[in-house]
């Protein structure tokens, strides 16, 4: 038992930067308590005495924020960071060395009895808010993204986003880290931008040279005839000439 504690408060000074000793570790974060509590939780659920079980998870529940079902099985080295509003159910299994950040949800989706939650393997990183949901399986050191919805099984190494989610990374390194890489939407969108941005510059600066053009016929030989068919003939005569020229 104190060898699990030993490990725990390692993995949350190695995984938090704003942890200063692992005193404050074990006095100020839940996620700490909830993993702990619920130990001695599962030692009851699989010793035949689930009452007292669902009783103490209760206790932990209000104590902590965090809810975990004492039949969950909870591997070594998982860390919870800040914790509230997080839901594990009965039948999930949670592997050595995950992180898990507030507002996940490791959910079913039937009403069977027999395995209805994830599986969730060695070294995931599940970000806030995401909702793991039925009996899938979240491969070794992949990730998922905040407030994504898994409704699929996630091959190791890769990354999940969206709603519902999709794979934009494969082949990960396994290595588990605080980088998620996933996409900016907003940055995203700025270079997008700019990119239109530098286009239409360019047309801009092509449509310059023509803007004192009177009216020409376009000869039936032209090239840009051809390829521009339906086009402006005039701008499209001089564009000919302009480039000829150059």
């Amino acid at each position: 038992m104190f060898d699990d504690l030993r490990d725990d408060l390692q993995a949350a000074k190695a995984r938090d930067p704003a942890a200063r000793s692992s005193l404050e570790i074990l006095l100020c974060y839940p996620g700490i308590w909830a993993i702990i509590l619920h130990r001695w939780h599962h030692w009851l659920w699989t010793h035949h005495l689930p009452f007292w079980g669902r009783f103490f998870s209760q206790i932990s529940r209000f104590l902590t924020g965090i809810e975990i079902h004492p039949g969950a099985k909870i591997g070594k080295r998982v860390f919870i960071d800040h914790g509230m509003g997080i839901v594990i159910g009965e039948t999930t299994i949670v592997g050595d060395d995950v992180l898990i950040y507030q507002g996940v949800v490791l959910g079913g989706t039937s009403l069977s009895k027999g395995k209805r939650h994830p599986t969730v393997e060695d070294a995931v990183v599940i970000g806030s808010g995401a909702k793991v949901l039925g009996n899938i399986t979240l491969g070794r050191s992949c990730k998922v993204g905040a407030g994504a919805v898994v409704l699929q099984d996630v091959p190791s190494g890769a990354t999940a986003v969206g709603v519902p989610s999709r794979i934009i990374h494969e082949d990960r390194k396994c290595v588990l880290d605080l980088e998620h890489e996933f996409p900016d939407p907003v940055s995203s969108a700025i270079d997008l931008l700019l990119e239109r941005q530098e286009e239409l510059e360019k047309r801009v600066n092509i449509l310059s040279h023509f803007h004192d053009i009177d009216h020409v016929e376009l000869s039936h030989d032209s090239q840009v005839e051809e390829v521009f068919k339906g086009a402006d003939e005039k701008l499209f005569y001089k564009l000919n000439n302009y480039i000829e020229d150059e």
